[in-house]
């Protein structure tokens, strides 16, 4: 049985252009069908123009300005990918910022596909093992980060997938995720930087 999720507040955070469509609906629909409320959040107000691999597809509206949106205001984070997206998203401080803020909280983030590649960008990938599009896997690494190729996996709240095809699991498991709420932000056992 899905958990529920219900009054927990989940950013969606985009570029304006290039966001693989059915890595943004997919995992919207299991969200809102859990009970969860979402924003749709991006550098720009007005639309995000999604696509199917390379082909425009739907656009969707902007509900926040990331420049306006306060990680304090949510309770988790969800990371579509698409090439471009994440690719955009990391040149922008903002952006790469509201990111940063979710894992060092310890709250859940869910990225898919390409979208590691902000949490790269973000530099909150060492010590932790996930996974995404293979191509990733060099970037990941030289982040301190531990690549995996499976099917979804969770590290500290950390969902991650690797392509559509694990939308599924993906959903699933970031569902659960949201439900547990705040995560450890250290391993267990792990002391903090500079103690000890």
């Amino acid at each position: 049985m899905t958990p529920r999720i219900d009054d927990r507040r989940v950013a969606v955070l985009v570029a304006n252009e290039g966001i693989e469509q059915v890595e943004l609906t997919e995992p919207w629909k299991a969200i809102r069908e859990a009970g969860g409320q979402l924003r749709l959040v991006a550098p720009d107000s007005g639309p995000v123009q999604a696509m199917n691999h390379l082909d425009k597809a739907d656009t969707f509206t902007v509900d926040q300005q990331v420049s306006d949106a306060d990680p304090d205001d949510y309770d988790a984070l969800l990371l579509p990918g698409g090439v471009a997206n994440p690719d955009n998203l990391r040149m922008n401080a903002a952006a790469v910022n509201f990111a940063r803020s979710f894992v060092d909280a310890g709250k859940p983030v869910a990225a898919i596909c390409h979208a590691p590649w902000t949490l790269v960008e973000a530099d909150v990938l060492r010590g932790r093992t996930l996974t995404s599009y293979p191509s990733l896997q060099t970037d990941i690494r030289n982040a301190g980060g531990t690549w995996v190729d499976e099917e979804v996996h969770t590290d500290r709240g950390l969902v991650t997938s690797r392509t559509p095809d694990d939308l599924p699991a993906f959903c699933a498991k970031m569902v659960e995720e949201i439900a547990e709420g705040v995560h450890p932000v250290r391993p267990e056992g792990a002391s903090a930087p500079g103690s000890g």
